[in-house]
């Protein structure tokens, strides 16, 4: 960069622009204005630059989630195609007539179409936003309360009977 140009550099910086951001405002390539700011003992801010980053990830994640959520409604839209009435139609003949008919559903072949259309939106939709992985406490939590409430069920019964024997036992 020449030197004519430092003060405008300077003030750039001290506005608190980033190095790509100055770049573009001076028409200059951004390893030019790393040099120059390494000349000149400049630095910049690099937890503004964390931050938009942090920012723009958390943009894209957002976008990801809304996109993976379109899939799903796009594939429930085709698999509830596979069982709707569908309307045929055939061009041709030697009249070149164009013919309609109505099934009641879509012949086989268009609804394997169909549902490897909604899989694939599945499977896409699954690779923007997969599922959190269960860790499988509450399953366990779950499994040792009704194991509880079995054993307390039992026990009750056991201590019913026991009682029961100890006043035919004393009649």
């Amino acid at each position: 960069m020449h030197e004519d140009r430092w003060d405008e550099f300077r003030e750039l910086h001290t506005q608190g622009l980033g190095r790509n951001a100055i770049a573009r405002e001076m028409g200059i390539n951004s390893s030019v204005i790393s040099r120059t700011a390494a000349h000149l003992g400049l630095d910049f801010d690099r937890s503004k630059i964390a931050a938009a980053t942090q920012a723009r990830l958390a943009d894209v994640a957002e976008r990801r989630s809304l996109l993976a959520e379109d899939l799903i409604g796009d594939a429930e839209k085709l698999r509830a195609q596979v069982w709707q009435p569908q309307q045929y139609f055939d061009w041709g003949g030697k009249d070149h007539d164009f013919d309609t008919h109505d099934a009641a559903e879509p012949i086989p072949a268009d609804k394997r179409a169909l549902m490897g259309a909604a899989g694939l939106a599945i499977d896409r939709s699954l690779k923007l936003a997969p599922p959190e992985a269960a860790s499988g406490v509450d399953q366990a939590k779950s499994m040792l309360g009704n194991l509880g409430e079995l054993l307390t069920a039992y026990s009750r019964a056991a201590d019913q009977q026991d009682a029961a024997q100890a006043e035919g036992d004393g009649a």
